[in-house]
């Protein structure tokens, strides 16, 4: 077979490429020259780009094989993301890769200005030794506001405290309990601005945030307050910045970002109480050899038709730890629904019962989706199209959560409305230290049996005899029985059993399962991959 070709538009690390591993055909490119771009996009089924690379609207159309755009870092505005999902292509990043680097760059920033670190060693350079002039403050007992308390935001909250500061924080999205994990004290922005010695800012660059700190904000700041922009180019009002620098309404100010990059001669460069870098939150080593490497992986995921975490335009976003296990069993429960299943659905609930119904459970609902339709479909089915698989077919879905599950702590199930009116559902759950999977109940009737690659399930007229001719038919035809549950149904007088076998039962043995007992239902569920 051929392997799956990812083209490499931009210079990546060498682990970048060993992240990828032997399983596909690497090409490289010069993304930043459009014609060479649009000529070797044609037929690759990955591209890996970092910020020079435009991936627009007519560069996915000229890729016909495209399946993942993967931006090794964390912004995207040379990515289209609308168009790459009308395509049906998946888009990555590696939302995490520079969140240490930004962090401890703003701890810089935040030591030069108090110590004038830049100034003293230009000066000193210059000849000048002036000691008196650069007298600096010390952090400690400071008050640093944090205006944004996301990843970045926890991680400098985190180092400056061992600085012995006060951390203050805006967030309207962090709760107060969370602050206090943090060790942090919320506010509002207005007393974040009037009470701060230092203030960062790690907000997303958005309509409402465009220009959050401008005039109106500089007035309500200490005259000795500093403030630091490591985030996004704009937050900070640059002209209004330069203002309150230049009447001394604030003490000075170190910005990382600008509105249009590069930049090299805006007014507030000029002035001493300043400190500028071109924009190098994420230039170290470390951050773009994991921004890399965490694309690669993605991409393995992606071709792979597995569940991405970092994929921009799937709906789940980041998966929590405690979500993460569910996902191999609710597909594999959505494998077993569709085995079970004997006319078209035409509805499909996914339910969500227990502790981690709090969280976001997103995935499991994709996940569910995908194991429902790997089985019937001839395309390869991922987490970017198994909603559209079911759009296409006219099938309703939904996500249900309950923090309510009395027998486990989690329980999962897929369960759906056929079109001749019946109705069929699915349970696991993941017990134990080891986590492991188990069915805990199909079509209505509660079992508990460990998952296995070759699963039997019958239904029949509850009567003696039965359990011991399905031992005997399999055990004539050298299939062994690894584990067994019956169920009764006392008002139907019917009995489901759950049979897991080693090894794959020929479709003439099963039908002759299904004469011998009268079985309503007799149904192989073959869970190898």
């Amino acid at each position: 077979m051929e392997k799956p070709v990812v083209l490499l538009a931009e210079e990546l690390s060498p682990a970048t490429v060993e992240a990828l591993g032997p399983d596909f055909e690497i090409r490289q490119t010069d993304g930043a020259d459009r014609s060479q771009l649009l000529s070797a996009i044609a037929d690759v089924d990955a591209i890996l780009v970092r910020s020079a690379t435009k991936v627009d609207a007519e560069a996915i159309a000229a890729a016909k094989n495209l399946k993942v755009i993967a931006r090794a870092g964390v912004g995207l505005d040379n990515v289209d993301i609308k168009a790459a999902t009308q395509a049906g292509v998946m888009v990555v990043n590696a939302p995490t890769s520079n969140i240490v680097s930004a962090a401890e760059l703003t701890v810089g920033h935040i030591l030069s200005l108090a110590r004038h670190i830049p100034a003293a060693n230009a000066a000193l350079k210059n000849g000048e030794w002036k000691r008196s002039k650069y007298t600096g403050a010390e952090l400690y007992e400071k008050k640093v506001g944090i205006i944004g308390l996301g990843r970045i935001g926890a991680l400098i909250a985190a180092r400056l405290q061992a600085f012995e500061t006060q951390i203050l924080a805006y967030d309207p999205y962090v709760t107060s309990a969370r602050a206090a994990q943090l060790g942090v004290q919320l506010v509002s922005l207005d007393e974040l601005l009037e009470q701060s010695d230092f203030i960062s800012i790690h907000m997303p660059k958005t309509p409402e945030t465009i220009g959050m700190i401008g005039a109106e904000a500089f007035e309500k700041m200490k005259a000795s307050a500093y403030i630091v922009n490591v985030a996004r180019g704009g937050l900070i009002d640059e002209d209004e910045l330069y203002t309150a620098l230049k009447e001394g309404k604030i003490a000075g100010a170190a910005i990382d970002v600008f509105v249009k990059e590069p930049s090299t001669d805006l007014p507030f460069f000029a002035l001493d109480n300043v400190v500028v870098t071109p924009h190098l939150g994420a230039s170290t080593e470390e951050a773009q050899e994991k921004a890399g490497v965490s694309v690669a992986r993605s991409v393995r995921l992606a071709l792979a038709g597995e569940l991405v975490p970092d994929a921009v335009n799937v709906a789940g976003g980041v998966i929590a730890p405690e979500v993460r296990p569910g996902i191999p069993l609710i597909e594999k429960i959505g494998r077993i629904f569709t085995a079970l299943t004997h006319d078209s659905v035409t509805q499909i609930d996914v339910e969500v019962a227990g502790e981690i119904a709090e969280l976001d459970v997103k995935a499991l609902e994709l996940a569910a989706l995908k194991g429902v339709f790997k089985d019937v479909v001839s395309e390869q089915v991922s987490y970017v199209n198994a909603p559209v698989l079911a759009e296409q077919r006219g099938i309703s879905t939904r996500l249900i959560t309950t923090t309510e599950s009395e027998e486990y702590r989690n329980v999962l199930t897929v369960r759906g409305a056929l079109s001749d009116g019946s109705r069929i559902s699915v349970s696991g759950t993941l017990t134990g230290p080891k986590q492991i999977q188990k069915l805990v109940g199909v079509n209505g009737y509660e079992v508990e049996i460990p998952i296995s690659e070759h699963l039997l399930v019958f239904t029949y007229e509850d009567r003696p005899g039965v359990i011991g001719t399905l031992g005997q038919l399999l055990g004539n035809h050298n299939i062994n029985i690894a584990g067994m549950q019956v169920s009764r149904n006392e008002d139907s007088k019917q009995a489901l059993a759950l049979l897991a076998v080693d090894s794959s039962v020929p479709q003439g043995v099963l039908e002759q399962l299904r004469q011998t007992i009268g079985a309503t239902l007799a149904r192989e569920v073959d869970l190898q991959d």
